[in-house]
C-alpha cells in the first residue's frame, strides 16, 4: 500500500509565479495575476476555443450551398447540427474524464486534433450520409475542447478574477466566428458554391499548428497535478451522481440545456435566415454577421466582468431575459426593414454571448478538483446534446412557419435556463479546493 501522504488543501488562489498586487486591479489585472505559466495556459485555451469555433461555423455558413449540392430539405440540414451536438456530449464527457485522469493539457490536445481531422474530412465527403458521419465524429473533439480549456485556465486564476479570466477565454468563440465569416465571404465570392463548401472545411486544418505549440509550452496548474497524483476518485462518473453532487449535476445540465438550446438555434439558422428570407447576398450576409459577432465579442468580455461583480447566477438571469427579448424582436422585424436587422444584430450577439461568460467559472466552482473535468465536461455537453433538439425543431418548423418564425423557439431555452438557476448555489469568490 502506498505511503505517499495525501496533498494538503489546495486553493484556486494565486500560484507561486502569480502573486497578486495592486496593479492586478487594472483593466488587465486578471491577465497579470495569472503569471507566466497561467498566461501560456490562457493562450492555449483561447486559441483552442477560437479554432473550435471556426471549425464549427464552417457548417452553418455553408448550409445553403450544402442543401443545394445534396438536394436537402430544412429538416435534413438541421440534422447536421443535431448530430454534432449530440455526439459532442459523448466527446465532452470523455474529455472531462481524460482531463481528470491524464491531465488538462493532454486532454486539450486530443480534442483539438480530433475536431481538426474530422472537419477536414468533411470536405472530402461524397454523400450526405458520409458528411453526416464525419460531422458527428467532429463533434467528439468539439464537445470536449471548451470544458477542458476552461478548467485549465480556471485552476490558474484567482477567485476574484476568475469570471473575467474565463469570460476572456469565452470571447475567443467570437474571434473564431469572425474568422470563419471572413473566410466564408472570400471563398464563396471567388469559388463556385459546389466547391466552396469543401474549401471551407479544408481550412479546418489550422488547429494542428496550435497543438505543436501547446505540447512544448503549456502545463497543468500545480494543484491539479497534485490532486491527480493522489486522488483515488479522479475522473469518476459515479462521483458526480452521489448525494453530495447529484442535485448540482441535474440542475447544471438543465442550465446548459437552456442556454445552449437558445444559442445554437441562432448560431445555426441566422445565416440561412439572412440569405433565404431576407434575400441578402454572400457579402451582405457577411456584413450583417459582422454586427452580430462584434456584439458577441463585447458581450463575452462584459459578461465576464459582470459575473465577478453581480455573481454567477445574477449574470445568467439578466442575460437569459435579455436574450429571449432580443430573439423575439429579431425574428419579428417586418419584411423590407432590413436596416433594423443591422441595428438589432449587435444587442442580439451581445446578450446571447454575455450569458456564457460565467459558465467557465460557475461550472468549475461547482465541482471539486478530482472530478472537476468530469463534472464540467458532462453537464456542459449533455446540455449541448439535449439543446440540439432546438435547432432541429426549427429546421422542421421552418417549412411551415418560415425560419424567422421558428427562431422564437430559441427563447424557450432561455426560460429553462432561468428556472434551472433556482437549484444551484452562488459560487462567486469560491476557492478551487
Amino acid at each position: 500500500m502506498s505511503t505517499t501522504p495525501p496533498p494538503k488543501a489546495l486553493t484556486g488562489g494565486p500560484r507561486p509565479d502569480a502573486q497578486e498586487h495592486p496593479s492586478d486591479d487594472g483593466p488587465l489585472g486578471w491577465l497579470r495575476a495569472l503569471g507566466p505559466r497561467g498566461r501560456r495556459a490562457f493562450a492555449g485555451a483561447f486559441g483552442g476555443y477560437a479554432l473550435d469555433s471556426y471549425d464549427y461555423f464552417t457548417l452553418p455558413l455553408s448550409m445553403v450551398a450544402l442543401a443545394a449540392y445534396f438536394g436537402l430539405d430544412s429538416g435534413q440540414t438541421g440534422l447536421f447540427t443535431t448530430v454534432t451536438l449530440v455526439v459532442s456530449a459523448i466527446g465532452g464527457a470523455l474529455a472531462g474524464v481524460l482531463a481528470d485522469r491524464i491531465g488538462r493539457v493532454r486532454a486539450l490536445m486530443i480534442t483539438v486534433i480530433t475536431y481538426a481531422v474530422f472537419t477536414v474530412a468533411c470536405g472530402f465527403a461524397p454523400t450526405y450520409e458520409t458528411l453526416l458521419v464525419f460531422r458527428a465524429l467532429q463533434g467528439l473533439g468539439f464537445g470536449g475542447e471548451w470544458a477542458v480549456g476552461a478548467i485549465l485556465v480556471a485552476e490558474y486564476a484567482s477567485a476574484r478574477h476568475r469570471g473575467r479570466t474565463l469570460g476572456a477565454v469565452q470571447s475567443s468563440w467570437a474571434v473564431g466566428w469572425a474568422l470563419a465569416a471572413i473566410v466564408y465571404t472570400l471563398v464563396f465570392s471567388f469559388v463556385d458554391d459546389d466547391l466552396a463548401w469543401r474549401v471551407m472545411f479544408w481550412t479546418g486544418a489550422l488547429p494542428a499548428l496550435l497543438v505543436v505549440w501547446m505540447r512544448r509550452r503549456v502545463q497543468d496548474a500545480p494543484q491539479a497535478v497534485a490532486v491527480r497524483e493522489h486522488s483515488p476518485a479522479k475522473g469518476s462518473f459515479t462521483a458526480i451522481f452521489k448525494p453530495g453532487l447529484l442535485r448540482t449535476t441535474v440542475f447544471a445540465v438543465l442550465l446548459s440545456t437552456g442556454v445552449q438550446g437558445g444559442y445554437y438555434t441562432l448560431a445555426t439558422w441566422v445565416p440561412t435566415y439572412l440569405k433565404t428570407e431576407r434575400d441578402l447576398s454572400v457579402v451582405g450576409t457577411g456584413g450583417y454577421l459582422t454586427f452580430l459577432i462584434s456584439g458577441a465579442f463585447l458581450g463575452y468580455l462584459t459578461g465576464g466582468h459582470l459575473t465577478d461583480r453581480l455573481g454567477r447566477r445574477r449574470n445568467i438571469w439578466l442575460f437569459a431575459l435579455l436574450s429571449a427579448i432580443c430573439i423575439l424582436a429579431y425574428a419579428n422585424i417586418p419584411s423590407g426593414a432590413n436596416s433594423l436587422l443591422l441595428v438589432l444584430g449587435f444587442p442580439l450577439g451581445f446578450c446571447m454571448s454575455a450569458i456564457f461568460s460565467g459558465f467557465g467559472s460557475f461550472l468549475s466552482e461547482l465541482y471539486p478538483t478530482a472530478v472537476r473535468g468530469t463534472g464540467q465536461g458532462f453537464t456542459y455537453n449533455t446540455g449541448r446534446a439535449v439543446g440540439a433538439v432546438f435547432p432541429t425543431t426549427v429546421g422542421f418548423l421552418a417549412d411551415s412557419w418560415g425560419v424567422g418564425g421558428a427562431l422564437v423557439f430559441g427563447a424557450i431555452g432561455y426560460g429553462i435556463a432561468a428556472l434551472a438557476l433556482l437549484g444551484l448555489p452562488e459560487t462567486r469568490g469560491r476557492e478551487l479546493t
